[in-house]
């Protein structure tokens, strides 16, 4: 599909020399840079896109669960 960007001069002088180098079309490159881009930021869109959130977290998960849990009754009860 065409689309219209607006590239500054110096961008496109270096894509220009860049794509002369590898012996490749200006299309190609901004293709696969906009493609890097896209794969670097990725949306989230199903069920494994939440895999791994917590592996930052420093408190156990059990244990967290646990403490949220423990707010929702009183200890006495338990």
């Amino acid at each position: 599909m065409p689309i219209m960007i607006e590239l500054t001069e110096t961008q496109t002088k270096s894509l220009s020399i860049l794509a002369e180098h590898e012996h490749r079309s200006l299309n190609e490159l901004v293709r696969e840079a906009i493609n890097d881009y896209l794969n670097h930021h990725r949306l989230p869109q199903d069920r494994d896109a939440a895999f791994g959130l917590w592996h930052q977290k420093r408190e156990d998960g059990l244990a967290y669960q646990e403490h949220l849990r423990s707010e929702w009754c009183d200890e006495s009860t338990v």
